[in-house]
């Protein structure tokens, strides 16, 4: 009986010194936590005074945020008695699948460095990049955060982005509307192209330099397939786009072109007798 009681008060004394950890460790996670978290706050609103760039804002604060992290799950396993040299080796041992995760984190991670050293874009560009087109939402450690034109945020990887071509819509003050305009036949090109360039410039948003281009593209069985190409900023481009293709419509109609109709020509021949 003794010995049963020995057995019972050893396990209430492990017990309690494990669950008083446990505890101690929820209460050293979530205080961390909220360190990490005021940590972070003050650095933005620190650098938010000094009007650092917003792109450089978010990475900082994204890598104060993990370097942070680690610190405090380290410190939690020690706090368990978990030795610092005994985790990095289970970590070094992991193999070789893991070591090619981490190769590709790091290369992720180096890629967004030069992301914010070369700066080919910044938060709020709207870019192609990777096969994916939006407005830059945040560049982060590992991957960038892009908002779609229909509103999805994407996240690419900083390494695909970087090794991929990168087309920055907002870099430039201007850039090119491809509309197009289909022409009868017996349409009067030269007019229709004249009043196109007049009422082009009256679509608002529309520069007036460079002027709206408007030239013969193609032809096909209709008639002369006009080019029609205003300029705009990119924050204007599918207002200007819509309006664009609205002005091609109305204006035409009203000066009296002909529709643009499909049209064969058959002859029939009698056999002689």
């Amino acid at each position: 009986m003794d010995q049963m009681e020995s057995y019972t008060q050893l396990v209430m004394t492990y017990a309690t010194d494990i669950g008083l950890k446990v505890v101690g460790a929820i209460v050293f996670w979530i205080a961390g936590r909220w360190l990490i978290g005021l940590a972070g706050r003050l650095l933005q609103q620190a650098m938010g005074r000094q009007k650092v760039d917003p792109t450089l804002m978010r990475y900082v604060g994204n890598f104060l945020a993990v370097t942070l992290n680690i610190v405090l799950v380290v410190a939690i396993l020690g706090y368990f008695g978990v030795q610092t040299t005994t985790f990095a080796a289970l970590v070094a041992g992991i193999g070789v699948a893991i070591g090619a995760a981490w190769g590709g984190l790091l290369g992720n991670l180096a890629a967004g460095i030069f992301l914010v050293v070369l700066r080919p874009f910044k938060v709020g560009d709207f870019i192609s990049a990777a096969g994916v087109v939006g407005t830059v939402r945040e560049i982060g450690l590992f991957a960038t955060a892009i908002d779609t034109p229909d509103n999805v945020m994407t996240l690419l990887g900083n390494g695909k982005i970087f090794g991929d071509t990168i087309q920055n819509f907002t870099a430039n003050p201007y850039r090119r509307v491809e509309l197009k305009c289909q022409l009868a036949g017996s349409a009067d090109h030269l007019a229709a192209m004249q009043l196109l360039r007049e009422k082009l410039l009256a679509v608002p948003n529309v520069l007036a330099t460079p002027a709206p281009e408007v030239e013969i593209l193609d032809f096909n069985l209709v008639g002369p397939v006009l080019a029609v190409r205003p300029f705009c900023h990119n924050d204007h481009y599918w207002q200007v786009y819509f309006d664009g293709n609205r002005v091609i419509r109305e204006a035409l109609a009203a000066a009296g072109f002909p529709a643009p109709t499909p049209s064969q020509v058959v002859i029939v021949q009698q056999p002689t007798a």
